[in-house]
């Protein structure tokens, strides 16, 4: 469905993003019945999981503090005492519940809609197909538990005939806008077992990737760092489903969501709520999507 690159037109930088329609997001809203908020985020912090060498930890540290400013303002003559706290923070956007940018993968030397990545990536980030231009995201989420109760290891590949089955027994078809999330049970170990997050993981191929992109997905999440499985049954290809995703079609990657609750209550659709923060030229954002129902 979205294997051409014109279709949006060739100044397209948001891709399956334009799927997002007033209707689709109206009727998100409208399907909210009990005003029950789902957070299917995880916590970043100092110790959360990250894949060297191209992520780094996430660190943090105060820069101010209130004994500091409250000190350098008494000399400024102020005479009530106003400490401030303030801290510094180096991350790449990529650690955490974050959604990746289109820009974040090429296919060889092209990024998503014909762009050059030579010039379209800089020192400073990117000119073209960065986080800023993904809108906020009001639309159905589906659910689709592929390891009820359990959890998928790494190398388990979640095929398109696990998600059908999974739709199946949520009792639910895919729609046009809507976003898909995919419980492997893997989740369950972030922030948990680190080195256990991290070894690996099972998560989606690109057929099942296909099957939801051809009928209307605008971004495919999951409870594991990459979304696809890890490491790849075929050794000879690296990230294909990120590939496939991002450089091919123009649909977004939600990775590390925390998805046991909405499981465990058995919320197979709802109404999804995300913004990514609005970082210019960012390859992702870190985000605090909520499940409404």
């Amino acid at each position: 469905m979205f294997h051409n690159h014109a279709q949006w037109g060739p100044a397209d930088q948001i891709g399956a993003a334009n799927l997002l329609t007033v209707e689709k997001r109206l009727a998100a809203l409208a399907s909210i019945r009990l005003g029950r908020i789902y957070d299917v985020s995880h916590e970043i912090y100092m110790g959360a999981p990250f894949l060297p060498p191209n992520q780094t930890p996430f660190l943090m540290s105060i820069f101010g503090s209130w004994r500091d400013t409250i000190k350098r303002r008494r000399r400024l003559g102020a005479v009530n005492d106003a400490g401030t706290n303030l801290e510094r923070i180096e991350m790449t956007a990529h650690v955490g519940t974050h959604i990746d940018a289109l820009g974040h993968f090429s296919k060889g030397d092209m990024l998503y809609n014909g762009n050059a990545a030579a010039e379209v990536v800089t020192d400073w980030g990117l000119d073209r197909l960065g986080i800023e231009h993904a809108p906020p995201m009001i639309t159905r989420a589906v659910l689709f538990d592929v390891a009820p109760g359990m959890h998928l290891n790494p190398g388990q590949t979640v095929t398109a005939d696990h998600l059908k089955r999974a739709a199946d027994a949520g009792g639910f078809g895919v729609e046009t806008g809507d976003i898909a999330l995919i419980r492997t049970g893997w989740g369950r170990f972030f922030g948990v077992d680190n080195a256990r997050y991290t070894q690996g993981e099972p998560g989606i191929d690109v057929p099942a990737a296909k099957w939801l992109i051809d009928q209307g997905i605008v971004a495919i999440g999951a409870d594991n760092m990459a979304v696809e499985v890890l490491p790849n049954p075929d050794r000879t290809v690296l990230m294909p489903v990120h590939q496939f995703a991002l450089a091919d079609c123009g649909v977004y990657l939600i990775e590390n969501l925390a998805l046991e609750e909405l499981a465990a209550d058995r919320v197979h659709a709802g109404c999804l709520i995300l913004l990514a923060t609005k970082l210019r030229g960012a390859t992702g954002a870190p985000v605090r999507p909520i499940v409404m129902v």
